[in-house]
C-alpha cells in the first residue's frame, strides 16, 4: 500500500478507516517536520554573535540530519567554518554548503566508523570563543561511532547485534552503546572542550530522556561502566560478548567532568501524537485518552492493544491513537520489524472483534526493521487473507517474516524515506459496521 508522507484533505467519515487511518499517520510525520522545528527554535532564540576570529561549527547528525542541515543554514548569518551531515543511505542527497556523509542503520558499518572519525577531527583543536551547533535526530547512535580505545568496530557491530536481538528497551541498549564510545554519554562534548556546544534534539526516545537519543552525546551518560556490566550479565548477554568488550567494560570508568551543553527539545513522538488526537477530533471520532508508551515486548503490546481495542464502545467512531517502541526477540531467520510484526499481531489476535475496524503500525522515519515498509496496516480480513495467498500467516509470525506475511495479505505502508524519526505510531480505528 504506497502512500505519501504529505497530509491528506480532510476525510469525510464514511471515507474507508484504512485511508483515515493513513492520514493520520501523515499527521503525525508532518508534525514531526524536522526543518520546521529547527527554523522555529533559531528564530526564537538565536544563536550570539561569533568573537572576532571565532569558527561556528554545524555538524547533523540521524535519519532527520538533511533537513535539519537545510534548516540551519538558512537562520545563520554567515556560512559556517565546516558543516557535516551524516545520516543513512536512504536520506543522502546534497546539501549547499555542507558535507554529506553516509552511516549505516541499524548495525554499525566501515561507513559509521568513518564518519565518527570525521566528526572527531573536525571537533579538533577548538577555542573556548569557538561555537559547535550540533542538531540530533534518531539513528544517530549506529550511524555515528567512534569505539573506545582497544574496541574494534567489528566489536561494536557484533554487540549492536547482540543488543537488538535481545528485546531490551532502547534506554538499556544504549546505556551498554555508551559505554563502548567515544562520542556517546556526552563523548561529543569532550571532544568539542573547551567550545561553547548547542544541540537542538528532535526525540526519537519515548520519555524524551536527552541521554537515549542518538545515545545523549551532548548529555551525561545513563549509567557508569560497570551498570552496563550488570545489566548484560543479568540478561544472559555477557558471555556473548567479544573479549575485547568485557575486557574494556571490566576497567573502571575515567574520573573526568562532563562538559556542560545547551540542550533543547525540538519535537518528539509526544507532539505527533497530540497532533494526531486534534486531527481526529476535527474529523468527529471520539478519541480515548492516549497511550504514550506502547512499549516492551511486541507481543505483550499486541495483547494490550486488542484489550483496549476489545473494551471501546461498538455504538460510535472510536479512535485509540499509540506512541512508542516495541522490541522484537528474534526466534526466527524471517524478514520484518518491529511495527509489522506487531500490526500481524493484531490481526490475529483481533479478527473476531465485532464492527468494522483497522490497526496501523508505522515508523515515522518510513522505515521498519531492515526492509522498505514503514510498517503495516491490518483489518478484520487481513489474517484471512494471508491464509487465502497460500501463506501460513502462523508460520510466518513465528519465523518474525512479518514483512513475507503481510506482503502477502496486501497489508505493508510504505511511504518512503520521511526525512524525520520520532519513534513510532499506531492507529485503531473502530466504529459500527454500517457508517455513521
Amino acid at each position: 500500500m504506497e502512500t505519501s508522507a504529505t497530509p491528506s484533505e480532510r476525510p469525510r467519515m464514511n471515507t474507508s478507516l484504512q485511508d483515515i487511518a493513513l492520514d493520520l499517520f501523515r499527521v503525525a510525520i508532518a508534525r514531526a517536520d524536522p526543518s520546521a522545528a529547527v527554523r522555529d527554535q533559531l528564530d526564537l532564540h538565536p544563536l550570539p554573535p561569533l568573537a572576532q576570529g571565532a569558527r561556528r561549527i554545524v555538524i547533523a547528525v540521524g535519519k532527520a540530519a538533511v533537513p535539519m542541515m537545510q534548516a540551519a543554514l538558512t537562520r545563520l548569518p554567515a556560512p559556517p567554518s565546516a558543516a557535516l551531515v551524516i545520516t543513512n543511505p536512504e536520506n543522502l542527497c546534497d546539501v549547499a554548503g555542507a558535507q554529506v556523509v553516509p552511516g549505516a542503520h541499524p548495525v554499525p558499518d566501515e561507513t559509521s566508523a568513518a564518519a565518527g572519525q570525521q566528526v572527531l577531527r573536525v571537533l579538533e583543536n577548538l577555542s573556548p570563543d569557538d561555537q559547535v551547533l550540533v542538531l540530533i535526530s534518531g539513528g544517530g547512535s549506529a550511524l555515528m561511532v567512534a569505539p573506545a580505545a582497544g574496541i574494534s568496530l567489528a566489536d561494536k557491530a557484533a554487540v549492536n547485534e547482540i543488543l537488538l536481538a535481545s528485546g531490551l528497551e532502547i534506554n538499556r541498549m544504549n546505556l551498554v552503546r555508551q559505554s563502548l564510545s567515544r562520542l556517546k554519554g556526552g563523548g561529543f562534548c569532550h571532544a568539542a572542550s573547551p567550545a561553547k556546544v548547542t544541540a537542538l534534539i528532535l526525540s526519537d526516545v519515548i520519555g524524551d530522556d536527552l541521554r537515549a537519543i542518538a545515545s545523549g552525546p551532548t548529555v551525561a551518560p545513563l549509567g557508569t561502566r560497570a551498570d552496563a556490566r550488570d545489566l548484560l550479565q543479568s540478561e544472559a548477554l555477557w558471555d556473548k560478548l567479544p573479549p575485547a568488550v568485557q575486557g574494556y567494560l571490566m576497567s573502571p570508568d575515567p574520573a573526568q567532568p562532563s562538559p556542560e551543553a545547551d540542550n533543547t527539545l525540538i519535537g518528539s513522538n509526544r507532539f505527533s501524537l497530540d497532533a494526531m488526537k486534534a486531527h481526529a477530533t476535527a474529523l468527529g471520532w471520539e478519541v480515548a485518552p492516549l497511550v504514550y508508551d506502547l512499549t516492551g515486548d511486541v507481543s505483550d503490546a499486541a495483547d494490550r492493544v486488542v484489550s483496549l481495542a476489545r473494551a471501546a464502545p461498538t455504538d460510535r467512531p472510536v479512535a485509540l491513537l499509540f506512541g512508542g517502541e516495541t522490541t522484537v526477540r528474534l526466534r526466527g531467520t524471517g524478514q520484518g520489524g518491529r511495527n509489522q510484526e506487531l500490526a500481524l499481531r493484531v490481526a490475529r489476535a483481533a479478527a473476531e472483534l465485532k464492527g468494522e475496524w483497522v490497526f496501523l503500525s508505522g515508523g515515522t522515519d518510513g522505515r521498519d526493521g531492515p526492509t522498505d515498509a514503514a510498517g503495516g496496516i491490518v483489518t478484520a480480513q487481513t489474517w484471512a487473507a494471508i491464509a487465502a495467498s497460500g501463506a501460513d500467516p502462523e508460520a510466518l509470525l513465528a519465523n518474525n517474516d512479518s514483512y513475507a506475511a503481510l506482503k502477502a495479505g496486501q497489508a505493508l505502508v510504505s511511504v518512503g524515506g520521511t526525512g524525520t524519526n520520532v519513534a513510532d505510531v499506531q492507529v485503531f480505528l473502530r466504529r459500527p459496521s454500517a457508517p455513521v
